[in-house]
Protein backbone atom coordinates (compact mmCIF):
# COMPACT_ATOMS: atom_id res chain seq x y z
CA UNK A 1 0.00 0.00 0.00
CA UNK A 2 1.78 3.54 -0.69
CA UNK A 3 1.98 6.07 1.67
CA UNK A 4 0.41 8.87 -0.13
CA UNK A 5 -1.32 9.44 -2.99
CA UNK A 6 0.63 10.47 -5.70
CA UNK A 7 0.43 13.26 -7.60
CA UNK A 8 1.12 13.24 -11.49
CA UNK A 9 1.25 16.91 -13.28
CA UNK A 10 0.52 17.49 -16.78
CA UNK A 11 -0.17 21.22 -16.85
CA UNK A 12 3.35 21.35 -19.13
CA UNK A 13 1.94 19.13 -21.43
CA UNK A 14 -2.14 18.20 -21.18
CA UNK A 15 -2.25 21.68 -19.79
CA UNK A 16 -0.62 23.55 -22.72
CA UNK A 17 -3.23 21.58 -25.45
CA UNK A 18 -5.42 24.23 -24.20
CA UNK A 19 -6.72 26.68 -27.32
CA UNK A 20 -4.18 29.86 -26.51
CA UNK A 21 -2.35 28.47 -24.03
CA UNK A 22 1.55 28.89 -25.68
CA UNK A 23 3.99 28.93 -22.55
CA UNK A 24 7.47 30.34 -23.69
CA UNK A 25 10.63 28.56 -22.55
CA UNK A 26 11.09 30.40 -19.61
CA UNK A 27 7.72 30.21 -18.55
CA UNK A 28 7.55 26.20 -18.37
CA UNK A 29 10.95 26.11 -16.11
CA UNK A 30 9.41 28.79 -13.72
CA UNK A 31 6.24 26.30 -13.75
CA UNK A 32 8.38 23.71 -13.07
CA UNK A 33 9.63 24.64 -10.30
CA UNK A 34 7.01 26.15 -8.74
CA UNK A 35 5.02 22.79 -8.94
CA UNK A 36 8.36 20.93 -7.18
CA UNK A 37 7.37 23.75 -4.42
CA UNK A 38 3.64 22.63 -4.48
CA UNK A 39 4.75 19.30 -3.61
CA UNK A 40 3.61 16.96 -7.03
CA UNK A 41 5.42 13.63 -7.17
CA UNK A 42 5.71 13.67 -11.34
CA UNK A 43 5.52 16.48 -13.45
CA UNK A 44 5.01 15.38 -17.57
CA UNK A 45 7.17 17.79 -19.08
CA UNK A 46 6.16 17.47 -22.22
CA UNK A 47 5.95 15.22 -25.30
CA UNK A 48 10.07 15.69 -26.23
CA UNK A 49 9.20 14.01 -29.86
CA UNK A 50 6.98 16.74 -30.87
CA UNK A 51 9.14 19.40 -31.49
CA UNK A 52 12.84 20.76 -30.78
CA UNK A 53 11.13 23.34 -28.42
CA UNK A 54 9.75 20.61 -26.48
CA UNK A 55 12.71 18.73 -26.15
CA UNK A 56 15.03 21.45 -25.18
CA UNK A 57 12.27 22.56 -22.70
CA UNK A 58 11.93 18.63 -21.35
CA UNK A 59 15.72 18.61 -21.17
CA UNK A 60 16.20 22.18 -19.29
CA UNK A 61 13.30 21.04 -16.86
CA UNK A 62 14.92 17.39 -15.98
CA UNK A 63 18.27 19.26 -15.00
CA UNK A 64 16.63 21.97 -12.97
CA UNK A 65 14.56 19.67 -10.13
CA UNK A 66 16.28 18.03 -7.58
CA UNK A 67 13.30 16.29 -5.89
CA UNK A 68 10.57 16.18 -8.28
CA UNK A 69 10.37 13.19 -11.33
CA UNK A 70 10.71 14.48 -14.96
CA UNK A 71 8.31 12.33 -17.33
CA UNK A 72 8.18 12.34 -20.79
CA UNK A 73 5.03 11.36 -22.94
CA UNK A 74 6.47 8.60 -25.89
CA UNK A 75 3.61 7.06 -28.33
CA UNK A 76 4.62 3.28 -29.01
CA UNK A 77 7.73 4.18 -31.42
CA UNK A 78 11.04 3.64 -30.51
CA UNK A 79 12.00 7.65 -31.82
CA UNK A 80 9.95 9.00 -29.20
CA UNK A 81 10.86 6.90 -26.41
CA UNK A 82 14.62 7.71 -27.60
CA UNK A 83 13.73 11.08 -27.24
CA UNK A 84 12.05 11.32 -23.79
CA UNK A 85 15.57 9.36 -22.72
CA UNK A 86 17.86 11.56 -23.72
CA UNK A 87 15.95 14.81 -22.99
CA UNK A 88 15.31 13.41 -19.29
CA UNK A 89 18.38 11.58 -19.05
CA UNK A 90 19.95 13.94 -16.35
CA UNK A 91 16.89 13.89 -13.92
CA UNK A 92 17.12 13.12 -10.37
CA UNK A 93 14.29 10.85 -11.06
CA UNK A 94 13.48 10.44 -15.13
CA UNK A 95 10.23 8.36 -16.17
CA UNK A 96 8.48 7.68 -19.23
CA UNK A 97 4.80 7.72 -20.06
CA UNK A 98 4.04 5.26 -23.01
CA UNK A 99 0.93 5.27 -24.25
CA UNK A 100 -0.90 3.36 -27.44
CA UNK A 101 -4.77 3.93 -28.18
CA UNK A 102 -7.32 0.37 -27.65
CA UNK A 103 -10.80 1.85 -28.02
CA UNK A 104 -12.40 0.11 -30.82
CA UNK A 105 -13.29 3.89 -32.45
CA UNK A 106 -9.53 4.57 -32.23
CA UNK A 107 -8.62 0.84 -33.46
CA UNK A 108 -10.88 1.61 -36.52
CA UNK A 109 -10.58 5.16 -37.42
CA UNK A 110 -7.22 6.54 -35.88
CA UNK A 111 -4.50 3.84 -35.85
CA UNK A 112 -6.21 1.38 -38.19
CA UNK A 113 -4.89 -1.65 -36.19
CA UNK A 114 -6.48 -4.66 -35.10
CA UNK A 115 -6.30 -5.71 -31.76
CA UNK A 116 -3.59 -8.54 -31.94
CA UNK A 117 -0.93 -5.65 -33.54
CA UNK A 118 -2.22 -3.15 -31.04
CA UNK A 119 -1.03 -6.03 -27.95
CA UNK A 120 1.87 -6.72 -30.06
CA UNK A 121 3.58 -3.16 -30.27
CA UNK A 122 2.53 -2.35 -26.51
CA UNK A 123 4.80 -5.65 -25.59
CA UNK A 124 7.66 -4.49 -28.07
CA UNK A 125 7.92 -0.85 -27.15
CA UNK A 126 7.30 -1.16 -23.27
CA UNK A 127 10.16 -3.80 -23.48
CA UNK A 128 11.91 -1.29 -25.43
CA UNK A 129 10.91 1.32 -22.75
CA UNK A 130 12.03 -0.68 -20.02
CA UNK A 131 15.82 -0.98 -21.16
CA UNK A 132 15.96 2.80 -20.43
CA UNK A 133 14.10 3.38 -17.30
CA UNK A 134 13.12 1.65 -14.48
CA UNK A 135 9.70 3.31 -14.32
CA UNK A 136 7.75 3.11 -17.42
CA UNK A 137 4.19 3.93 -17.25
CA UNK A 138 1.69 2.78 -19.74
CA UNK A 139 -1.85 4.18 -20.57
CA UNK A 140 -4.09 2.52 -22.92
CA UNK A 141 -5.72 5.93 -24.68
CA UNK A 142 -9.95 6.19 -24.70
CA UNK A 143 -8.83 3.09 -21.81
CA UNK A 144 -12.58 3.85 -20.46
CA UNK A 145 -14.45 3.45 -24.07
CA UNK A 146 -12.55 -0.02 -24.49
CA UNK A 147 -14.18 -3.55 -23.89
CA UNK A 148 -13.25 -4.98 -20.43
CA UNK A 149 -11.93 -8.07 -21.49
CA UNK A 150 -9.15 -5.78 -24.15
CA UNK A 151 -8.17 -3.93 -21.26
CA UNK A 152 -7.09 -6.16 -18.85
CA UNK A 153 -5.12 -8.15 -22.40
CA UNK A 154 -3.75 -4.55 -22.55
CA UNK A 155 -3.02 -3.88 -19.02
CA UNK A 156 -1.28 -7.73 -18.66
CA UNK A 157 0.64 -7.31 -21.80
CA UNK A 158 2.36 -4.06 -20.68
CA UNK A 159 3.23 -5.30 -16.88
CA UNK A 160 4.83 -8.39 -18.55
CA UNK A 161 6.64 -6.50 -20.83
CA UNK A 162 8.04 -4.20 -17.36
CA UNK A 163 5.42 -1.32 -16.85
CA UNK A 164 4.86 -0.62 -13.11
CA UNK A 165 2.72 1.46 -13.54
CA UNK A 166 -0.96 1.25 -15.18
CA UNK A 167 -2.53 5.14 -16.41
CA UNK A 168 -6.21 4.35 -16.81
CA UNK A 169 -7.38 7.63 -19.27
CA UNK A 170 -10.81 8.46 -19.53
CA UNK A 171 -9.57 10.77 -22.83
CA UNK A 172 -12.66 12.34 -23.40
CA UNK A 173 -14.36 12.49 -20.34
CA UNK A 174 -17.14 9.54 -20.94
CA UNK A 175 -16.93 8.02 -17.76
CA UNK A 176 -19.34 8.38 -14.17
CA UNK A 177 -17.50 7.93 -10.99
CA UNK A 178 -18.93 4.50 -9.99
CA UNK A 179 -18.22 2.86 -13.89
CA UNK A 180 -14.69 4.42 -13.09
CA UNK A 181 -14.02 3.14 -9.85
CA UNK A 182 -15.55 -0.21 -10.88
CA UNK A 183 -12.81 -0.52 -13.37
CA UNK A 184 -10.16 0.29 -11.21
CA UNK A 185 -11.53 -2.56 -8.80
CA UNK A 186 -11.73 -5.53 -12.09
CA UNK A 187 -7.77 -4.60 -12.88
CA UNK A 188 -6.81 -4.74 -9.72
CA UNK A 189 -8.41 -8.45 -9.24
CA UNK A 190 -7.81 -9.32 -12.94
CA UNK A 191 -3.77 -8.25 -13.67
CA UNK A 192 -1.07 -10.59 -12.37
CA UNK A 193 2.35 -9.18 -11.37
CA UNK A 194 5.55 -10.18 -9.33
CA UNK A 195 6.08 -6.82 -8.24
CA UNK A 196 4.12 -3.70 -6.89
CA UNK A 197 1.28 -2.16 -9.84
CA UNK A 198 0.25 1.59 -9.11
CA UNK A 199 -2.99 2.34 -10.92
CA UNK A 200 -3.01 5.97 -12.38
CA UNK A 201 -6.33 8.00 -13.22
CA UNK A 202 -6.17 10.61 -15.87
CA UNK A 203 -9.31 12.69 -16.16
CA UNK A 204 -10.93 14.86 -18.92
CA UNK A 205 -13.64 17.05 -17.86
CA UNK A 206 -16.08 16.99 -20.73
CA UNK A 207 -19.28 16.44 -18.78
CA UNK A 208 -18.04 18.31 -15.72
CA UNK A 209 -17.05 14.57 -13.52
CA UNK A 210 -13.37 14.66 -13.96
CA UNK A 211 -12.32 15.33 -10.20
CA UNK A 212 -15.43 13.34 -8.95
CA UNK A 213 -14.04 10.44 -11.25
CA UNK A 214 -10.39 11.22 -10.08
CA UNK A 215 -11.71 10.77 -6.18
CA UNK A 216 -13.88 7.38 -7.32
CA UNK A 217 -10.85 5.85 -8.54
CA UNK A 218 -8.93 6.52 -5.62
CA UNK A 219 -11.88 4.19 -4.15
CA UNK A 220 -11.37 1.68 -6.65
CA UNK A 221 -7.37 1.48 -5.85
CA UNK A 222 -5.35 3.80 -8.17
CA UNK A 223 -2.88 5.36 -5.99
CA UNK A 224 -1.10 8.22 -8.32
CA UNK A 225 -4.13 10.86 -9.62
CA UNK A 226 -2.67 12.49 -13.15
CA UNK A 227 -4.11 16.15 -13.16
CA UNK A 228 -3.56 19.99 -14.36
CA UNK A 229 -3.29 23.28 -12.36
CA UNK A 230 -6.86 25.38 -12.34
CA UNK A 231 -8.26 22.31 -14.45
CA UNK A 232 -6.36 23.66 -18.11
CA UNK A 233 -6.41 21.23 -20.41
CA UNK A 234 -7.81 20.55 -24.32
CA UNK A 235 -11.50 21.06 -24.83
CA UNK A 236 -13.29 21.22 -21.12
CA UNK A 237 -9.41 20.67 -19.76
CA UNK A 238 -8.42 17.92 -17.09
CA UNK A 239 -9.25 17.17 -13.63
CA UNK A 240 -8.07 20.16 -11.49
CA UNK A 241 -5.55 19.40 -8.62
CA UNK A 242 -5.86 21.24 -6.11
CA UNK A 243 -9.32 20.30 -6.01
CA UNK A 244 -8.27 16.83 -5.86
CA UNK A 245 -5.54 17.51 -3.02
CA UNK A 246 -7.29 19.80 -0.73
CA UNK A 247 -10.42 17.01 -0.88
CA UNK A 248 -8.41 14.70 0.04
CA UNK A 249 -7.24 16.70 3.20
CA UNK A 250 -10.69 18.05 4.06
CA UNK A 251 -12.26 14.57 3.77
CA UNK A 252 -9.50 12.30 4.66
CA UNK A 253 -11.65 10.48 7.50
CA UNK A 254 -12.90 9.10 4.34
CA UNK A 255 -10.54 8.65 1.73
CA UNK A 256 -7.44 7.83 4.59
CA UNK A 257 -4.65 8.93 2.83
CA UNK A 258 -3.63 12.46 1.66
CA UNK A 259 -1.31 13.73 -0.98
CA UNK A 260 1.85 15.30 -0.42
CA UNK A 261 0.92 18.66 -1.47
CA UNK A 262 1.88 21.87 -0.06
CA UNK A 263 -1.07 23.47 0.19
CA UNK A 264 -0.37 26.67 1.34
CA UNK A 265 1.46 26.72 -1.67
CA UNK A 266 -1.76 26.25 -4.01
CA UNK A 267 -3.07 29.78 -4.70
CA UNK A 268 0.07 31.15 -5.54
CA UNK A 269 0.40 28.14 -8.03
CA UNK A 270 -2.82 28.61 -9.45
CA UNK A 271 -2.16 32.68 -9.75
CA UNK A 272 1.39 31.41 -11.54
CA UNK A 273 -0.78 28.97 -13.92
CA UNK A 274 -3.44 31.51 -14.90
CA UNK A 275 -1.42 34.23 -15.20
CA UNK A 276 1.27 32.67 -17.83
CA UNK A 277 -1.85 30.78 -19.50
CA UNK A 278 -4.03 33.75 -20.04
CA UNK A 279 -6.98 32.54 -18.43
CA UNK A 280 -8.36 33.57 -15.23
CA UNK A 281 -9.82 31.87 -12.65
CA UNK A 282 -13.55 31.97 -12.34
CA UNK A 283 -14.68 33.97 -9.39
CA UNK A 284 -16.58 30.75 -8.30
CA UNK A 285 -14.04 28.46 -8.51
CA UNK A 286 -13.57 25.97 -5.78
CA UNK A 287 -10.42 26.60 -3.63
CA UNK A 288 -8.85 29.14 -5.75
CA UNK A 289 -11.65 31.55 -6.62
CA UNK A 290 -12.00 35.00 -5.36
CA UNK A 291 -15.51 33.86 -4.04
CA UNK A 292 -14.13 30.82 -2.37
CA UNK A 293 -14.12 32.34 0.90
CA UNK A 294 -16.57 35.13 0.85
CA UNK A 295 -19.44 34.87 2.16
CA UNK A 296 -22.72 37.66 0.90
CA UNK A 297 -25.45 36.55 2.55
CA UNK A 298 -26.71 37.95 5.87
CA UNK A 299 -27.21 34.70 7.76
CA UNK A 300 -24.01 33.08 6.42
CA UNK A 301 -22.06 36.08 7.63
CA UNK A 302 -23.54 36.12 11.02
CA UNK A 303 -22.40 32.37 10.96
CA UNK A 304 -19.20 32.78 10.27
CA UNK A 305 -18.49 35.36 12.43
CA UNK A 306 -19.96 33.58 15.21
CA UNK A 307 -17.86 30.60 14.48
CA UNK A 308 -16.34 30.29 10.80
CA UNK A 309 -16.82 26.45 10.29
CA UNK A 310 -20.46 27.10 10.42
CA UNK A 311 -20.18 27.87 6.65
CA UNK A 312 -16.15 26.83 5.99
CA UNK A 313 -15.06 23.75 5.85
CA UNK A 314 -11.23 24.80 5.39
CA UNK A 315 -9.47 28.10 5.66
CA UNK A 316 -8.01 30.43 3.37
CA UNK A 317 -5.06 30.22 5.06
CA UNK A 318 -4.57 26.89 4.50
CA UNK A 319 -4.54 27.02 0.46
CA UNK A 320 -2.19 30.37 0.74
CA UNK A 321 -4.79 33.34 1.25
CA UNK A 322 -4.28 35.75 3.88
CA UNK A 323 -7.59 37.25 4.43
CA UNK A 324 -5.70 39.74 7.37
CA UNK A 325 -4.24 41.97 4.83
CA UNK A 326 -2.60 45.56 6.56
CA UNK A 327 -2.69 47.87 3.76
CA UNK A 328 0.43 50.13 3.01
CA UNK A 329 0.14 53.72 1.78
CA UNK A 330 2.09 56.82 0.73
CA UNK A 331 4.04 57.18 3.53
CA UNK A 332 4.83 53.77 4.39
CA UNK A 333 9.22 53.30 4.45
CA UNK A 334 11.58 51.09 2.92
CA UNK A 335 11.15 49.17 6.11
CA UNK A 336 7.66 48.59 6.20
CA UNK A 337 7.62 47.43 2.32
CA UNK A 338 10.65 44.98 3.24
CA UNK A 339 8.81 43.33 6.19
CA UNK A 340 5.33 43.44 3.98
CA UNK A 341 7.40 40.95 1.01
CA UNK A 342 8.36 38.77 4.07
CA UNK A 343 5.15 38.53 5.29
CA UNK A 344 3.90 37.56 1.55
CA UNK A 345 6.18 35.08 1.12
CA UNK A 346 8.96 36.32 -1.23
CA UNK A 347 12.57 36.21 -0.60
CA UNK A 348 14.13 39.44 -2.81
CA UNK A 349 17.40 40.62 -2.67
CA UNK A 350 17.84 43.74 -1.36
CA UNK A 351 18.82 45.15 -4.66
CA UNK A 352 15.75 44.23 -6.40
CA UNK A 353 13.51 45.92 -3.29
CA UNK A 354 14.78 49.03 -4.14
CA UNK A 355 13.38 49.03 -7.83
CA UNK A 356 9.98 47.41 -6.27
CA UNK A 357 10.15 50.18 -3.41
CA UNK A 358 10.09 52.79 -6.34
CA UNK A 359 6.98 50.96 -8.26
CA UNK A 360 5.53 50.69 -4.85
CA UNK A 361 5.92 54.33 -4.25
CA UNK A 362 4.20 55.39 -7.98
CA UNK A 363 1.02 53.20 -6.89
CA UNK A 364 0.94 54.44 -3.34
CA UNK A 365 0.64 57.99 -4.93
CA UNK A 366 -2.26 56.63 -6.84
CA UNK A 367 -3.97 54.75 -4.17
CA UNK A 368 -5.28 55.95 -1.09
CA UNK A 369 -4.22 52.53 0.41
CA UNK A 370 -1.68 49.53 -1.52
CA UNK A 371 -3.54 46.18 -0.70
CA UNK A 372 -1.57 42.66 -0.55
CA UNK A 373 -3.39 41.76 -4.33
CA UNK A 374 -1.50 45.29 -5.26
CA UNK A 375 1.72 44.28 -3.98
CA UNK A 376 1.45 41.14 -6.07
CA UNK A 377 0.76 42.60 -9.09
CA UNK A 378 3.87 44.87 -8.13
CA UNK A 379 6.12 41.61 -8.30
CA UNK A 380 4.41 39.81 -10.97
CA UNK A 381 4.80 43.13 -13.62
CA UNK A 382 8.63 43.65 -12.17
CA UNK A 383 8.81 39.61 -12.83
CA UNK A 384 7.56 40.69 -16.49
CA UNK A 385 9.54 43.67 -17.24
CA UNK A 386 13.24 41.65 -16.33
CA UNK A 387 12.51 38.99 -18.68
CA UNK A 388 11.37 41.22 -21.06
CA UNK A 389 13.74 41.87 -24.36
CA UNK A 390 11.65 45.13 -25.26
CA UNK A 391 9.73 47.59 -22.56
CA UNK A 392 7.37 50.23 -23.20
CA UNK A 393 9.65 53.49 -22.73
CA UNK A 394 7.05 56.24 -23.32
CA UNK A 395 3.10 56.81 -24.80
CA UNK A 396 1.78 59.99 -25.90
CA UNK A 397 -2.36 59.86 -26.85
CA UNK A 398 -4.34 62.30 -28.53
CA UNK A 399 -7.87 61.82 -28.17
CA UNK A 400 -10.30 63.41 -30.53
CA UNK A 401 -14.54 63.34 -29.81
CA UNK A 402 -15.90 61.60 -32.95
CA UNK A 403 -12.67 61.23 -34.80
CA UNK A 404 -10.06 58.99 -35.42
CA UNK A 405 -7.80 58.73 -32.12
CA UNK A 406 -3.87 58.85 -32.55
CA UNK A 407 -0.69 57.26 -30.77
CA UNK A 408 2.71 57.82 -30.21
CA UNK A 409 4.42 54.73 -28.70
CA UNK A 410 8.35 54.24 -27.82
CA UNK A 411 9.64 50.73 -26.65
CA UNK A 412 13.25 50.34 -25.60
CA UNK A 413 15.01 47.10 -25.96
CA UNK A 414 17.12 45.07 -23.41
CA UNK A 415 20.55 47.21 -24.98
CA UNK A 416 18.82 50.49 -24.39
CA UNK A 417 17.81 51.13 -28.03
CA UNK A 418 14.95 53.20 -28.75
CA UNK A 419 12.19 52.41 -31.31
CA UNK A 420 9.59 54.72 -32.40
CA UNK A 421 6.03 55.23 -34.18
CA UNK A 422 3.13 56.47 -34.50
CA UNK A 423 -0.40 55.81 -36.14
CA UNK A 424 -4.21 56.37 -35.81
CA UNK A 425 -6.94 54.39 -35.44
CA UNK A 426 -10.80 54.09 -34.48
CA UNK A 427 -9.93 54.26 -30.53
CA UNK A 428 -7.64 54.70 -28.04
CA UNK A 429 -6.30 50.86 -28.24
CA UNK A 430 -6.72 50.36 -32.08
CA UNK A 431 -4.47 53.24 -32.11
CA UNK A 432 -1.77 51.90 -29.91
CA UNK A 433 -1.90 48.39 -31.54
CA UNK A 434 -1.22 49.83 -34.83
CA UNK A 435 1.94 51.76 -33.87
CA UNK A 436 3.07 48.55 -32.05
CA UNK A 437 2.64 46.73 -35.20
CA UNK A 438 4.04 49.10 -37.19
CA UNK A 439 7.44 49.20 -34.91
CA UNK A 440 7.73 45.47 -34.94
CA UNK A 441 6.79 45.12 -38.85
CA UNK A 442 4.83 41.78 -38.54
CA UNK A 443 1.48 40.92 -39.52
CA UNK A 444 -0.90 40.33 -36.26
CA UNK A 445 -4.73 39.07 -35.52
CA UNK A 446 -6.00 40.30 -32.27
CA UNK A 447 -7.87 37.27 -31.31
CA UNK A 448 -8.43 38.09 -27.67
CA UNK A 449 -8.18 41.68 -25.11
CA UNK A 450 -9.57 40.91 -21.82
CA UNK A 451 -9.04 43.70 -18.36
CA UNK A 452 -9.01 42.21 -14.97
CA UNK A 453 -9.30 44.31 -11.59
CA UNK A 454 -6.64 43.53 -9.45
CA UNK A 455 -8.06 44.90 -6.65
CA UNK A 456 -11.83 46.66 -6.28
CA UNK A 457 -12.28 50.15 -6.27
CA UNK A 458 -12.14 53.10 -9.21
CA UNK A 459 -8.60 53.58 -8.15
CA UNK A 460 -7.74 49.34 -8.62
CA UNK A 461 -4.77 48.36 -10.82
CA UNK A 462 -5.50 47.02 -13.99
CA UNK A 463 -4.32 43.93 -15.52
CA UNK A 464 -4.48 43.59 -19.37
CA UNK A 465 -4.74 39.95 -21.16
CA UNK A 466 -4.26 39.56 -24.70
CA UNK A 467 -3.83 37.06 -27.45
CA UNK A 468 -2.39 37.37 -30.83
CA UNK A 469 -1.71 35.56 -33.92
CA UNK A 470 1.55 36.58 -34.93
CA UNK A 471 2.93 35.36 -38.34
CA UNK A 472 0.91 32.24 -37.94
CA UNK A 473 2.02 31.68 -34.49
CA UNK A 474 -0.35 32.20 -31.42
CA UNK A 475 1.24 34.20 -28.12
CA UNK A 476 -0.24 35.90 -24.76
CA UNK A 477 0.88 38.66 -23.51
CA UNK A 478 0.36 40.82 -20.14
CA UNK A 479 0.63 44.25 -18.88
CA UNK A 480 -0.05 45.78 -15.07
CA UNK A 481 -0.27 49.19 -14.76
CA UNK A 482 -2.44 51.80 -12.69
CA UNK A 483 -3.54 52.99 -16.45
CA UNK A 484 -5.34 50.87 -18.23
CA UNK A 485 -4.07 52.04 -21.62
CA UNK A 486 -0.83 51.65 -20.23
CA UNK A 487 -1.32 48.18 -19.29
CA UNK A 488 -2.78 47.46 -22.49
CA UNK A 489 0.01 48.91 -24.51
CA UNK A 490 2.31 46.75 -22.27
CA UNK A 491 0.56 43.72 -22.82
CA UNK A 492 0.81 44.03 -26.44
CA UNK A 493 4.58 44.93 -26.51
CA UNK A 494 5.05 41.48 -24.84
CA UNK A 495 3.40 39.42 -26.88
CA UNK A 496 5.65 40.46 -29.20
CA UNK A 497 8.78 40.13 -27.42
CA UNK A 498 7.37 36.84 -26.55
CA UNK A 499 7.53 35.43 -30.21
CA UNK A 500 10.66 37.51 -31.10
CA UNK A 501 12.10 35.27 -28.16
CA UNK A 502 10.69 32.14 -29.20
CA UNK A 503 11.50 32.57 -32.65
CA UNK A 504 15.59 33.30 -32.08
CA UNK A 505 15.17 30.09 -29.70
CA UNK A 506 13.99 28.15 -32.54
CA UNK A 507 16.58 29.82 -35.09
CA UNK A 508 19.15 29.37 -32.16
CA UNK A 509 18.66 25.34 -31.91
CA UNK A 510 17.96 24.75 -36.07
CA UNK A 511 20.89 26.59 -36.41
Amino acid sequence: MESHIQIFDTTLRDGEQTPGVNFTFDERLKIAKQLEKWGVDVIEAGFPASSSGSFKSVESIAKALTTTAVCGLARCKKSDIDAVYESTKLAAKPQVHVFIATSPIHLEHKLKMSQEEVLASIKEHVSYAKQFFEVVQFSPEDATRTEIPFLIDCVQTAIDAGATIINIPDTVGFSYPTEYEQIFKTLTKSIHSEQPIVFSAHCHDDLGMAVSNSLAAIEGGARRIEGTVNGIGERAGNAALEEVALALYVRRDHYGIESQIKLDETKKTSDLISRYAGIRVPRNKAIVGQNAFSHESGIHQDGVLKHRETYEIMTPQLVGVSTTELPLGKLSGKHAFAEKLKSLGYDISTEDQINLFKQFKEVADKKKSVSDRDIHAIIQGSEHEQRAIYQLENLQLQYVSKGLQSAVVVIKDKNGKTYQDSSIGTGSIVSIYNAVDRIFQRKTELIDYRIDSITEGADAQAEVHVSLIIEGTPVNGIGIDHDILQASCKAYIEAHAKYISETQKKEGIHS
